[in-house]
């Protein structure tokens, strides 16, 4: 059985994937593994550029945009592997990095997932893990978020000190996020309720549920280049966000649920049919 499956769901992001998967066979993981890409009926070529210039990487058609959740499910469904590795298409994972997330979580049997420290093209950090979403902890993560950006002295040295430690969070972030498969299956792999966004946030605790820990390492490095979706749909993207908040509360803080839908309306975002 191979040790590792590398799921990538890929939606009109030739480019990138294109990027991911030339250095992944550049510099390939020494652990045995396969790389399944999941392609949401992109319009763009991805799919057959894919089978053509890598014919060792299985090409999944997904029949249409099925969203991240499902169509990450739909990877996993698809192997068999002892350990999970979902990797989005705009990332580029450095030599050895793979490895050394195997690596850790196999140094760790209280962890059933670990995520990496992940950073832009330019070596700025992305604040890619944090508390159990709520509303004060989404107050507090974009702070930290827009303090680190703006680099306000107090806020941007807290984030930069935190993500030098590795550390238990709730969540890391899907963008590259390693699990164990019988741990996932037993998690019900990702809630396919969100379409885009807090799917990572979801999966990682329902796995706390399960008196399980979640691991940030800062010993292991990804570039990611964050928010190309956002940049190719905007408008979009920020409805599928919503969504997913929305979808969020209403299964982790039904109390909320109602309070945020209000916010949402009087603001002008309510996506439509909510």
């Amino acid at each position: 059985m191979t040790t590792l499956t590398i799921v990538i769901v890929s939606y009109n992001a030739r480019a990138d994937l294109e990027a991911c998967l030339a250095a992944l066979a550049t510099l390939p993981p020494t652990t045995p593994h396969q790389i399944v890409v999941v392609d949401n009926a992109s319009s763009d070529g991805s799919a057959g550029v894919a089978r053509a210039r890598w014919p060792n990487v299985t090409v999944i058609d997904a029949g249409d945009n099925l969203g991240f959740a499902r169509a990450t499910n739909l990877g996993i469904r698809a192997t068999a592997s002892e350990l999970l590795l979902l990797l989005n298409s705009d990332t580029l994972p450095s030599s050895g990095a793979i490895d050394r997330l195997v690596e850790t979580l196999r140094s760790r049997t209280d962890v059933a997932v670990v995520g990496p420290r992940l950073v832009d093209s330019h070596g700025a950090l992305e604040i890619s893990f944090g508390s159990m979403m709520s509303p004060f902890a989404e107050l507090w993560q974009k702070c930290l978020v827009r303090g680190h950006a703006r680099r306000v002295p107090l806020l941007a040295q807290l984030v930069e000190h935190r993500a030098r430690t590795e550390r238990r969070v709730d969540w890391v972030s899907g963008a590259c996020l390693l699990v164990r498969r019988a741990e996932a299956e037993a998690a019900g792999l990702l809630d396919e309720r969100f379409f885009l966004y807090g799917e990572d946030v979801d999966f990682c605790a329902t796995l706390r549920g399960l008196g399980r820990h979640v691991l940030y390492t800062p010993a292991v490095e990804v570039v990611h280049q964050r928010g190309r979706s956002q940049q190719r749909a905007p408008a979009v993207a920020a409805t599928a966000y919503r969504r997913s908040q929305l979808a969020f509360y209403r299964k982790h803080h039904p109390a909320w649920y109602p309070v945020l839908r209000v916010y949402l309306r009087v603001r002008g975002k309510l996506p439509p049919g909510e």
